[in-house]
């Protein structure tokens, strides 16, 4: 199975930015989108981005377009999540996973936590 390490979380304050970073085993997967995800104590996880990747179309949720700006690097199966004006909303468990996800892909998240 793809193996995914997520990284760059911490705490920050509201309207601050945090960059994570998601490491990926491999290139060659069963969908060609990427995404980050996120979940927060007691509700379900959601996907706040996409990617494509070989073609580095994006989209974005409603809740997160215009703060977070989801790229990669193809040598490296990296995908990275800059996130600008951080809301406490924001704070949540975020992974990075296939889009649609696979079940057994799902790491340990990196937490990200925003103070008023």
């Amino acid at each position: 199975q793809v193996q995914l390490v997520e990284s760059g979380g911490g705490l920050v304050q509201a309207g601050g930015s945090l960059r994570l970073s998601c490491a990926a085993s491999g290139r060659t997967f069963s969908s060609p989108f990427m995404g980050w995800f996120r979940q927060a104590p007691g509700k379900e996880r959601e996907c706040v981005a996409s990617i494509h990747w070989l073609t580095g179309l994006t989209a974005y949720a409603d809740s997160v377009k215009g703060r977070f700006t989801l790229s990669r690097d193809t040598a490296k199966n990296t995908v990275y999540l800059q996130m600008n004006s951080l809301t406490v909303e924001d704070s949540a468990v975020y992974y990075c996973n296939l889009q649609p996800p696979i079940r057994d892909a799902w790491g340990q998240g990196t937490l990200v936590t925003v103070s008023a």
